[in-house]
């Protein structure tokens, strides 16, 4: 009989919601004209890598006003420091106003 953990599969479904809302905030950014179709990867990466620094709060900052929201993805996509790999962990000073608390 296998045997099922289930803090595992709970992580993973965590994880699976977590990557969704990376999706949404994209989706945003694009509608927003803050970013083009074909930066989904790089962009993606970003908002990965901020959330794993920063355990971004995802609902909030996807529920911010325009400007709030904006300040946020620009703050990661020009702070971030990609020449490490990923995930990457070196924004510089920025810190994002939805950084978890």
């Amino acid at each position: 009989m296998k045997k099922i953990d289930f803090r595992q599969r709970a992580a993973k479904t965590e994880e699976r919601k977590r990557k969704s809302k990376y999706a949404d905030v994209m989706v945003r950014a694009t509608v927003m004209g803050l970013m083009k179709p074909d930066e989904d990867v790089d962009r993606m990466m970003d908002i990965e890598s901020a959330d794993k620094k920063f355990n971004m709060r995802l609902d909030e900052w996807l529920n911010a006003d325009d400007f709030n929201f904006a300040h946020d993805f620009y703050g990661i996509v020009n702070n971030i420091n990609r020449e490490k790999g990923f995930p990457a962990t070196d924004f510089g000073f920025f810190v994002p106003r939805f950084a978890g608390r």
